[in-house]
């Protein structure tokens, strides 16, 4: 029997939309330009890097409107079903976004809104080609700061317009039109109403697939229970969530799906709970809300979340799919390795737990068995005494991949180093937990001898390959020089942070043995 796909329900201008045979591997780009004839959203990189596709979605959370912006290039057409979108057609031409002022009669169209109005009066445009995916950024950023009465700020608008990349205008009037939105006349969209719609789409006819093992193309049970029943019963099918890594499978590898089963309808997955010591993050929970949850515990993660990707990627992917996907420069798993994080894996026969740094086996490989999906990851809420440092080095500051990631927690006392805890990634075929240098710490005085201990100890722990991000000895340089930092960032050096090098070659210097490394440790010792 031939899998059918279900049908796609959705919001736009108000107005429910259905389109029937959608298949489930066909993006929400191209079902925009090709079958909707919508143009206005553009096509650039086709793997979330630049921003020109992105567009914005609404759903209903917690009594509220979300809205959140996306790259619809690599998002999945069905994923946005239940959900309202607008495009930068819809701007001018929703009724429910409230304008400021009413058209004039004749015809006139309406005013501009305030995201395309600021990008005009500031000269944020000059080809035009990422215009419109900056102005739904804009939008986005419109309805969830100024809609609800919070400034917009030099550096919120350097924060969520990393995900859009400009070739010719130049970043400082597009950050200028971020900030001139408020003094613009109020255009937001009617949350009331919104909500009464999304709502009545949810209560819509029943699925024919829901939570039942119906043969559809597209999957998307809303409860773990149908879901581990749906992974049971097709073993075949392309498991996704934010699908920012499976996305580009799709449109780089061209690679078909017949059938797909989506995680992130089970409110299950979608949960944080806190609760026993620890922090539970539901597999299904996107990458912004989940280091948003993990940085209200761990300030030294906010920065850090937000170099992750750009936020229409953290907009749409998912710490449980990051972690599923298991790649060797994946940023969360280093970081959740040195938290001491435990994965907890599903199926229709239980549950079980193991730590993430033995989840995996080898080069995006792992323990996952074929019935199997990643339910939620709990990780320890912090001890008295713990002390977190988190980096990442990349060709770019922002939405660029890691050449290194280290995160070190240490759990201090009068001085002296009680245990640490190291997670590494992009210097090994996994994200790595680093326990020969954890050694070297544990028990010692924390100092710069031993820094420079554990940093001799990481570089003869990894032999990193070289490739088109960084050579080996680069990576096994940064290693060393990012233990380094860590002592030179820390309350018990004299300077604290202002004892950081201005210079990034000092920071990080020419690569050196371990030899010679060690000895450098011994003589400061």
């Amino acid at each position: 029997m031939t899998a059918v796909s279900r049908p796609i329900r959705f919001l736009r201008r108000g107005q429910p939309v259905t389109l029937d045979h959608v298949p489930p591997d066909r993006t929400l780009l191209e079902v925009l330009r090709e079958d909707l004839g919508d143009c206005g959203t553009k096509e650039g990189c086709g793997e979330g890097d630049c921003g020109a596709c992105t567009v914005v979605l609404g759903s209903a959370e917690d009594g509220r409107v979300r809205f959140r912006a996306v790259n619809s290039c690599i998002r999945l057409a069905h994923a946005v079903d239940g959900m309202a979108l607008w495009t930068v057609e819809d701007l001018a031409r929703d009724p429910l976004i409230q304008r400021g002022a009413p058209s004039q009669a004749g015809g006139a169209p309406a005013p501009l809104h305030p995201a395309q109005e600021s990008m005009v009066q500031c000269h944020g445009s000059q080809c035009g080609f990422c215009t419109p995916g900056f102005v739904m950024s804009l939008f986005g950023m419109y309805q969830n700061h100024v809609c609800r009465g919070r400034e917009v700020t030099r550096e919120l608008a350097v924060a969520e317009l990393s995900g859009n990349l400009c070739r010719c205008t130049g970043y400082r009037p597009i950050l200028d039109a971020a900030q001139s939105m408020a003094g613009l006349p109020l255009q937001p969209v009617d949350e009331s109403a919104l909500l009464e719609r999304l709502q009545a789409l949810q209560a819509g006819p029943a699925r024919p697939d829901g939570d039942a093992l119906a043969d559809g193309s597209y999957l998307a049970p809303g409860t773990l229970a149908g879901l581990l029943a749906a992974r049971a019963a097709h073993p075949d099918a392309q498991v996704v969530a934010g699908t920012t890594d499976v996305g580009l499978w799709i449109t780089k590898q061209h690679r078909r799906f017949e059938r797909v089963l989506d995680v992130t309808r089970a409110a299950e997955l979608r949960r944080i709970d806190t609760e026993g010591g620890r922090v539970s993050i539901g597999a299904a929970v996107t990458l912004d809300d989940a280091f948003a949850a993990l940085a209200s515990h761990w300030p030294a993660l906010r920065r850090f979340g937000e170099r992750f990707a750009g936020l229409p990627v953290r907009n749409a992917g998912t710490l449980g799919g990051n972690v599923a996907n298991g790649s060797p420069i994946g940023d969360s798993m280093p970081v959740l390795i040195a938290l001491g994080a435990r994965i907890v894996l599903a199926s229709v026969r239980g549950e079980r737990g193991l730590p993430l740094e033995d989840f995996y086996t080898g080069y995006r490989k792992n323990l996952l068995a074929p019935d199997e999906i990643v339910a939620r990851i709990d990780v320890p809420l912090p001890a008295p005494g713990d002390r977190l440092a988190a980096y990442k080095v990349s060709k770019r500051f922002d939405d660029d991949i890691s050449a290194v990631c280290l995160a070190v927690l240490l759990t201090m006392k009068d001085g002296t180093v009680q245990s640490a805890r190291i997670g590494a990634g992009g210097v090994a075929a996994v994200p790595a937990r680093a326990r020969g240098a954890e050694a070297a710490l544990t028990g010692q005085p924390w100092s710069e001898a031993a820094a420079l201990r554990a940093g001799a100890a990481l570089q003869a722990e990894f032999t990193p390959i070289s490739d088109m991000r960084a050579s080996g000895a680069y990576r096994r340089a940064v290693l060393a020089s990012l233990m380094r930092r860590c002592w030179l960032e820390s309350p018990e050096h004299p300077a604290g942070a202002d004892a950081l090098p201005v210079s990034l070659e000092r920071l990080l210097p020419v690569a050196q043995p371990p030899s010679q490394v060690q000895a450098q440790a011994e003589e400061q010792a």
